[in-house]
């Protein structure tokens, strides 16, 4: 957390905090979600500026409740997610990188959602991998160590079966297939938390 989030967090301690006005979209882009985007359900416009988008990175974080937030300053500002708590896009040069630019140093799980899309999780971390990087992504997968064809993948989706691997740094990781709602249940992330 920046220091100067710390100092704002010490001097206003009960500022009220914020909903449904800030989003993380399927390709780890901030949205800023006016009142018009909340009441239509829209994803809400980019936020392009670098350096606003580098502060909410540093000051990500998550409640025990499963609820991502923003800190800004003295106050906390909710996140509501398109899909998981990160986003991961490939660097050619450093592997897996979650939209705050942080490297993904290990995948212990990795799930198939029933709409094909990928997510890793390890080091505490769930995370979606951009829609641009699937076909990358999809190049990994591996059943009995044998990549595997696009037929293959379609009639695993019909009947996910034991041996379907994805290679994360050389290292075969299973894949299981489940829906966002499971994953939700099981690390327990708040996709659209509210004000209790």
């Amino acid at each position: 957390m920046d220091k100067q989030v710390e100092l704002a967090l010490a001097k206003w301690p009960n500022v009220p905090h914020c909903y449904g006005w800030l989003g993380l979209d399927a390709r780890g882009v901030w949205r800023m979600r006016d009142q018009r985007a909340q009441e239509l359900g829209l994803l809400g416009d980019k936020i392009t500026n670098v350096a606003l988008c580098g502060f909410i990175n540093r000051n990500y974080q998550f409640d025990q409740d499963g609820n991502y937030y923003f800190q800004n300053g003295p106050q906390r500002v909710y996140v509501d997610l398109q899909s998981t708590p990160y986003i991961a896009h490939l660097d050619p040069a450093r592997g897996w990188v979650l939209h705050n630019d942080a490297v993904l140093p290990r995948c212990d799980a990795v799930w198939m959602l029933e709409d094909g899309n990928l997510v890793l999780h390890g080091a505490d971390v769930l995370a979606q991998i951009d829609d641009r990087d699937m076909t990358a992504a999809l190049t990994e997968l591996r059943f009995n160590d044998q990549p595997i064809s696009d037929e293959f993948l379609l009639n695993w989706l019909e009947n996910p079966q034991v041996g379907l691997t994805f290679l994360f740094n050389q290292r075969p990781v299973p894949v299981q297939l489940t829906n966002l709602a499971e994953l939700a249940r099981q690390y327990r992330f708040i996709s659209k938390p509210i004000q209790l």
